[in-house]
């Protein structure tokens, strides 16, 4: 594997960006593989069979045929199991901030290493989860009672809200890979994500939309499947909730995968354009 630290690029380049993410994951399947599968394809499997079972009760009873104790029971383990779900999303990504470093380093990335780092860094990248997922949440609030309360004006402010939210969403699009690279806490992270993508922001949306859209088209298409499979079969199955499930957690795993390498990507190629730092200097960490 050879390092792409030769030259310091003029700007931040959409092409490069995605070809070194595909790189990456071609020469790094097998980490990449192991990491996502542990911290990201096995919690889903499990919540999206549960999810697909549960469907198949409703489809077989309706939910007026369900106990209120099982409602509660599901919605108990449902939070759960997001909470798992978002935690772990975290693990991984800090995880595999070091297998895209590593690689585009030339180096083949050890997965005991990856899972250390991405220990070492859990609290704060978290941290930052937390501080996000309020931000939404309070945004989310402000908006819709803004909306409510007056006719027009307030949609009008609501929207304004909402992009100003996906704004800074970009503007902090690398701090995970921030906190597990230059050890920022929580807010130093966000505000180093500030910095380093001011300039960037426009190139790191598009970037983004490619990957969403096709995201979408490809789970567009699962879910158009697994209902034609659904109706023709007049419900779900044991096995069709198996196979529901697994194509459902490996879509998502797919699409999780490539965004979190992205980003690590993303953060590699901002820190050369903007401050010239080569893929050497940003593993000595690791080191």
């Amino acid at each position: 594997m050879a390092s792409i630290t030769s030259g310091r690029p003029e700007k931040f380049s959409i092409g490069r960006v995605f070809s070194n993410t595909f790189s990456v994951i071609g020469r790094s399947f097998g980490p990449l593989i192991a990491i996502v599968g542990l911290f990201t394809t096995l919690p889903a499997l499990i919540y999206n069979y549960s999810n697909f079972r549960w469907m198949a009760n409703i489809g077989a009873g309706g939910v007026a045929g369900m106990q209120r104790s099982e409602l509660a029971n599901y919605g108990f383990f449902s939070l759960i199991a997001v909470l798992v779900i978002f935690i772990l999303a975290f693990l991984a990504q800090a995880a595999l901030v070091r297998v895209t470093v590593e690689d585009l380093n030339g180096k083949r990335p050890a997965i005991g290493d990856c899972i250390q780092m991405a220990l070492r860094s859990f609290l704060p990248a978290l941290g930052i989860g937390v501080v996000v997922f309020l931000a939404m949440l309070v945004v989310g609030f402000v908006a819709v009672f803004i909306a409510s309360l007056i006719p027009f004006l307030g949609w009008l402010i609501a929207l304004a809200m909402m992009v100003a939210a996906a704004i800074w969403l970009l503007s902090i699009s690398i701090a995970i890979p921030v906190v597990v690279q230059e050890r920022e806490g929580v807010f130093g992270s966000i505000s180093r994500s500030r910095q380093l993508t001011k300039g960037s922001r426009w190139s790191i949306f598009w970037l983004f939309l490619i990957i969403g859209v096709v995201a979408i088209i490809i789970q567009l298409g699962f879910s158009l499947v697994l209902g034609l499979g659904v109706a023709s079969a007049g419900g779900i199955s044991f096995m069709g909730a198996v196979v529901a499930a697994i194509g459902s957690s490996l879509v998502s795993t797919v699409f999780s995968t490539v965004i979190s390498v992205t980003i690590a990507v993303v953060y590699v190629e901002l820190r050369q354009v903007k401050e010239g730092t080569g893929v050497e200097e940003l593993a000595e960490i690791f080191s």
